[in-house]
């Protein structure tokens, strides 16, 4: 097996291909072929056959017609992580929700949907927005699904709200999910394709009366999540 330098060591060149075969498949999601995974990256067909074949063993990979698209081994893996993704992301919300005294939730892409997958209420507020763990709506409507596409590469079909968020480093929605309700979330970026987002849901019609300090506190909560996720257990980061 061919390896390649890196900063930390020798990596393996084979593992690499593979893992760089599931991310394009993962960002293209009417599938690719063969001829098409060769193009991007920049090697023979006869050795992305072989990667596919591999992938394909365990179930990472599945075909339909000519094309290849992510296999249901990777939605088996994807549910084991959720509760890890629990257990890191309820203190960070805790936290969030003291310094913001608004409910905080935790949610992940799920397809085309943004599922939200934890909630924690403030436990001193006399009014707050309560938020249904395990509702469902579009990624593009929220502003946890916003911050979700923000922390992905831009595409042609990024809305004006995506690109906003994308520049801004946290998505703001008012009015979208409820009347009255203003959200304000910011990606977790464990790669350059983010499937989570961590937010708050506030009582609130206008995004101007929304103070720095929550955006500030949403977009801490994010980064120590992400950091967290990463592998670092250092000190965590207190909201503003």
């Amino acid at each position: 097996m061919s390896t390649k330098d890196a900063a930390t060591g020798e990596t393996s060149q084979t593992l690499d291909r593979g893992l760089t075969v599931l991310s394009l498949l993962a960002k293209n999601t009417d599938g690719l072929t063969a001829a098409d995974l060769a193009q991007e990256l920049a090697t023979a067909r006869a050795v992305v056959y072989r990667l596919l074949r591999t992938l394909e063993l365990h179930r990472l990979v599945g075909r339909i017609d000519n094309r290849y698209v992510l296999g249901m081994g990777i939605a088996e893996l994807a549910s084991r992580l959720r509760p890890q993704l629990q257990v890191t992301a309820l203190p960070i919300l805790r936290r969030l929700t003291e310094a913001t005294n608004s409910t905080a939730l935790l949610s992940i892409a799920d397809g085309d949907q943004a599922l939200i997958l934890l909630t924690v209420e403030p436990a001193e507020s006399t009014l707050h927005l309560a938020i249904r763990q395990g509702a469902r709506h579009p990624l593009t409507q929220g502003a946890d699904g916003l911050a979700i596409l923000a922390g992905r590469p831009p595409t042609p079909a990024d809305t004006a709200p995506v690109r906003l968020a994308r520049q801004r480093g946290y998505a703001v929605s008012i009015g979208a999910l409820q009347a009255g309700a203003a959200g304000i979330a910011a990606p977790i970026t464990t790669s350059d394709w983010a499937t989570a987002s961590v937010g708050i849901v506030r009582l609130g019609d206008d995004e101007a009366d929304i103070p720095d300090e929550i955006t500030e506190a949403v977009t801490a909560a994010a980064a120590d999540a992400t950091r967290r996720l990463l592998g670092d257990v250092g000190p965590a980061i207190d909201a503003p």
